[in-house]
């Protein structure tokens, strides 16, 4: 999951590095077990073998879009905060990643409803100061000690700002 070091400027460190919790691998996993289902139901009800295969064939592109993909977008999906941006990067074939310096952050909140509780994890909505208005980053595992963390970080980048405003 770590976030390659290349990516680090000189005398950056990371503080938080997470993806998504692995709660959005349920619903693949879901998917996953009723499409076997369906495959081995059809199999022992059809005694033709090209049309067996055919369901079969048709059920693996299923597997592949329903179960493969979401996995391996969850797999290269990163959100990393250092002690001066976000870095997020998520991508299969096209990779895309977003940079966002820690002083535009105005406001970070959190949200959870009662299934994320249980399970431990949310969605972090981060406000910047500029037009693009905010960036919500779903189901990040701990997110009150990820709020707490970046609550921090961006505390400690004003109060080392302020400090210098004087000089």
């Amino acid at each position: 999951m770590a976030i390659s070091p290349k990516l680090l400027n000189p005398g950056e460190r990371v503080v938080i590095d997470t993806r998504t919790h692995v709660k959005a691998l349920l619903w693949p996993l879901v998917c996953l077990v009723a499409l076997l289902a369906l495959g081995t139901f059809a199999q022992t009800k059809i005694d033709n073998g090209t049309a067996t295969l055919v369901i079969w064939g048709i059920l693996l592109v299923g597997i592949v879009w329903f179960v493969l993909r979401p996995l391996a977008n969850w797999a290269t999906a990163t959100y990393t905060f250092t002690d001066r941006r976000l870095i997020t990067r998520h991508g299969i074939i096209v990779r895309r990643g977003h940079d966002m310096p820690l002083a535009r952050i105005s406001d970070i909140a959190y949200e959870f409803g009662p299934i994320d509780r249980m399970l431990g994890c949310g969605s972090l909505v981060i406000s910047d100061a500029s037009t693009h208005g905010q960036i919500r980053l779903h189901d990040i595992p701990r997110v009150e000690e990820a709020q707490r963390k970046v609550n921090q970080l961006i505390a400690g980048i004003h109060d080392t700002s302020a400090g210098h405003e004087g000089t």
